[in-house]
C-alpha cells in the first residue's frame, strides 16, 4: 500500500513526520509524494494560529479530494486542540493528537481490520515523553527530537495546552540516535523541541549543558545546533560550553518575541528587554562573529505606537541577523485573547512589513561581513548548476559547480551577495 503525508508547522512536527515515515516504510509500505494518489493520507497539523488552524483543515480537506478512497489519518496539534471538529470532516479515519504518532501503523493496521473510525486523544496535561528514533533524513542535516511540551504558559501561546508538560528522552536515547545518524553520514545535528533549552528539568541530575557536552565528544559529529533556546535558559554553564565546544555553531536562535518591556510584560515572557540585551552581550563576548536570529510578534493586545517603536529599537540595538515575524493571532483558552484593545488587522500588517523590511537590512549587513572571506559551508541540493548549502553560521551559500560534492564540506571565498544566497568560488 501506498502512503504519503502532510506535514504543518514547526520543525518537531517535521520530526515526527519522518519518524512516522519511517515506521510506516519499515513494515512495508511505499511513501509517495503529496501529489501523488496513495492508499493512506496522513496530516500531521498545526495549530499555533488561526492561519495554521485555517492551513490544517484546508490540507485535510485537498487530502481527502485527491485520495478519495484513502485511510485519512489527522494527528498533531490542531487534532489535539480540536478534536470534535477534526472528527466531522467527512472522510477522516483516524484523529490522534500529541500523543500516538509511534504507533501510527498499529492505529492504521487496525483500522484495515474493522474499518471503525477511531479517536484517541490523550490528556497532555500528565504524560511522559513517548519514545522516537528517527532512522534517516536522507539529508546532510538530521534532526533530533529531545524534548517536548512547555510550562511556560505566554499569555498569547496555546502550545502547553496541546503539547503538554515540559519532559525529556532519555539522554542514553539522544546519544544513540546521533551516534547512528553519523553512522549513516550526517554531519550536523539539529536538536529541537517545543522548549529545547528546558530538556532536563524533569530528569535527575542532568542538564541541558551536560547534554551539549556529551554530544560535543561524539567523533564524527561535527556540527550541533540548536533548533531554538530561550534567553532565560542560557545561563552560566550553558556559556561555558559554547566557550569549551567549537562544534557548537556560530549560530543561535532565540525569540525576543517583543522588545517593550510593557508588552513583555503583559505577554508573560520571563525576562525584560536589558536582560534579554545582557546575554547577547555575553554571546558575543565569546562567539564575536554568531549570527542570532529571532521571533517578533507584532500586534499584540494594546501594543501601542510607542511600543512597537520600542521594539524596533531594541531589534536595532540587538542587531539581530534575521527576524521571523508573526502577526499576534486570538487562541481561545489563551489570557491574551481575553484581554482588551485587540489591533486590527491592518495595524498588524503594516507593522510585520517593517519589521521585515528591517530584517533584510540586518540579513544584508551580516552577510556583507563575510565579502572576500574564506568559508566552509556543506552542500545540501543542487539548482541547476549550483549547489546551495550552509555555512556553521547558517549563512546560505551558492556555488556554482558540475562537482557533485553534496554532504562534503566545501571551502569557498565569498564572491558577492546574490540575496539571499552568497555566492562562492571554490578554492
Amino acid at each position: 500500500m501506498k502512503f504519503n503525508i502532510y506535514t504543518l508547522g514547526c520543525k518537531v512536527n517535521t520530526y515526527e513526520t519522518n519518524v512516522m515515515s519511517d515506521l510506516l516504510k519499515n513494515k512495508g509500505y511505499i511513501e509517495v509524494s503529496t501529489c501523488d494518489k496513495a492508499d493512506i493520507s496522513i496530516i500531521n497539523t498545526c495549530t499555533v494560529t488561526n492561519t495554521a488552524d485555517n492551513k490544517s483543515f484546508k490540507t485535510i480537506r485537498h487530502a481527502i479530494k485527491q485520495n478519495e478512497e484513502a485511510i485519512i489519518v489527522v494527528v498533531g496539534c490542531m487534532s489535539q486542540n480540536k478534536k470534535e471538529e477534526v472528527l466531522k470532516v467527512d472522510g477522516v479515519d483516524i484523529v490522534l493528537g500529541n500523543i500516538g504518532k509511534s504507533k501510527v501503523v498499529e492505529y492504521i493496521d487496525e483500522y484495515i481490520k474493522t474499518r471503525n473510525k477511531k479517536l484517541d486523544i490523550y490528556d497532555m496535561m500528565d504524560t511522559t515523553f513517548e519514545p522516537m528514533i528517527l532512522n534517516n533524513f536522507n539529508k546532510t542535516r538530521a534532526f533530533v527530537k529531545i524534548q517536548d511540551g512547555c510550562n511556560n504558559y505566554c499569555s498569547y501561546c496555546i502550545i502547553p495546552y496541546v503539547r503538554g508538560n515540559v519532559r525529556s528522552k532519555y539522554k542514553e536515547d539522544v546519544i544513540k540516535e546521533v551516534k547512528d545518524l553519523i553512522k549513516e553520514g550526517h554531519k550536523e545535528i539539529v536538536l529541537t523541541g517545543i522548549h529545547t533549552g528546558h530538556y532536563g528539568s524533569d530528569l535527575d541530575n542532568y542538564t541541558f549543558p551536560d547534554l551539549l557536552t556529551d554530544l560535543c565528544k561524539i567523533e564524527g559529529l561535527e556540527r550541533l545546533r540548536i533548533s531554538s533556546v530561550e534567553i532565560t535558559e542560557l545561563n552560566d554553564e550553558f556559556l561555558k560550553v559554547l566557550k569549551d565546544n567549537k562544534i557548537l555553531v556560530d549560530h543561535m536562535h532565540i525569540p525576543l518575541q517583543s522588545g517593550s518591556n510593557t508588552v513583555l510584560k503583559r505577554m508573560n515572557r520571563k525576562y525584560d528587554k536589558q536582560y534579554f540585551i545582557e546575554k547577547i552581550e555575553k554571546i558575543r563576548n565569546i562567539r564575536p562573529n554568531i549570527s542570532i536570529t529571532t521571533d517578533v510578534i507584532v500586534g499584540f493586545p494594546n501594543e501601542t505606537e510607542e511600543e512597537f517603536n520600542e521594539t524596533v529599537e531594541t531589534i536595532k540595538k540587538i542587531e539581530f541577523t534575521k527576524l521571523h515575524v508573526f502577526p499576534y493571532s486570538r487562541r481561545k483558552g489563551t489570557k491574551a485573547d481575553e484581554m482588551p484593545n485587540q489591533i486590527d488587522e491592518k495595524t498588524k500588517k503594516q507593522r510585520v512589513k517593517i519589521l521585515m523590511d528591517l530584517s533584510k537590512e540586518l540579513e544584508i549587513k551580516y552577510m556583507n561581513k563575510f565579502i572576500d572571506k574564506e568559508v566552509i559551508f556543506i552542500p545540501e541540493i543542487r539548482k541547476g548548476n549550483y549547489l546551495i548549502g550552509h555555512t556553521g553560521n547558517y549563512l546560505q551559500i551558492s556555488l556554482k559547480t558540475i562537482d557533485n560534492l553534496i554532504g562534503n564540506d566545501v571551502k569557498v571565498k565569498i564572491e558577492k551577495i546574490e540575496y539571499p544566497y552568497l555566492v562562492g568560488i571554490k578554492i
